[in-house]
């Protein structure tokens, strides 16, 4: 069972300048538009003259060219979401030619479009809706007759537009709030520049409180200087002082041996 239907109407995320868009493998509506290019293809070749009907290029073409454009659109919306929204325009317009084929298809033969009256659609709805991937129904693409075909083809074309409508809904809210590119390269440089300016005034603001712990650092080094000097005096003095009674002990001994040799 593929992902939910949120993958394809989630909001294209952004991440500096480039925007960092769903990838297109991943989308809903581009395995469901994979999936119609190849039925479209076979549905051609098995039903429709190989010459002389310019139907078969026109089909194929429109389920081409809407498969391409959700991939161009998709690469394109990485620099330009006004791009992305145009190419996916084209690829919508596309699929809805192609459902009108589709459509014609089945009046010009007078065969049924099946709705909601006829047991068949419901488990094709159920079945187009829960598959996605070319894998589930190539098994099928020899075995259902045009009339099977068609309705699949119509049914796909149906979810790939609702699918599509709901993911560019989010891309024109994204460019409306965020915008493109430039919008995005001025964010970018103005934002640079804030974080400049930020910091600036975080070290502009962090001055006077260094200035008062070098003031204070200063005063200290004062009290320690003033403290080492009067250490110094004293020990100098007690220094000088046990000098001098060394001294004095010295001549008097010097006196008591000369009055004993006497």
């Amino acid at each position: 069972m593929p992902q939910n239907d949120k993958n394809d109407s989630q909001k294209p995320a952004f991440d500096g300048i480039f925007r960092k868009a769903t990838k297109w493998q991943d989308l809903w509506f581009y395995q469901k538009s994979e999936v119609l290019y190849q039925m479209t293809f076979v549905f051609c070749d098995r039903f429709l003259p190989h010459h002389g009907d310019r139907t078969v290029d026109q089909m194929v073409q429109a389920a081409r060219s809407g498969k391409q454009n959700i991939v161009e659109g998709s690469e394109d919306g990485k620099t330009s979401t006004e791009m992305e929204l145009k190419l996916l325009n084209v690829a919508r317009a596309s699929i809805g030619e192609l459902r009108q084929d589709y459509e014609d298809f089945l009046k010009s033969r007078q065969l049924p479009q099946w709705t909601s009256k006829d047991k068949r659609f419901q488990p094709l709805q159920e079945f187009t809706k829960n598959h996605n991937l070319l894998k589930d129904y190539d098994s099928f693409f020899v075995k259902w007759s045009a009339e099977e075909m068609a309705n699949v083809g119509i049914t796909l074309c149906h979810q790939i537009d609702a699918m599509m409508n709901k993911y560019m809904e989010g891309l024109e809210h994204t460019f409306v709030t965020q915008g493109g590119i430039k919008e995005r390269m001025y964010q970018a440089r103005t934002g640079y520049r804030k974080q400049q300016e930020d910091h600036l005034a975080e070290l502009e603001q962090a001055i006077p409180i260094l200035k008062q712990q070098l003031a204070q650092a200063q005063a200290e080094a004062k009290t320690w200087k003033s403290a080492y000097e009067d250490l110094r005096q004293r020990a100098l003095s007690a220094y000088q002082h046990q000098q001098n009674e060394i001294a004095l002990l010295k001549d008097c001994l010097s006196r008591l041996s000369e009055e004993r040799n006497q």
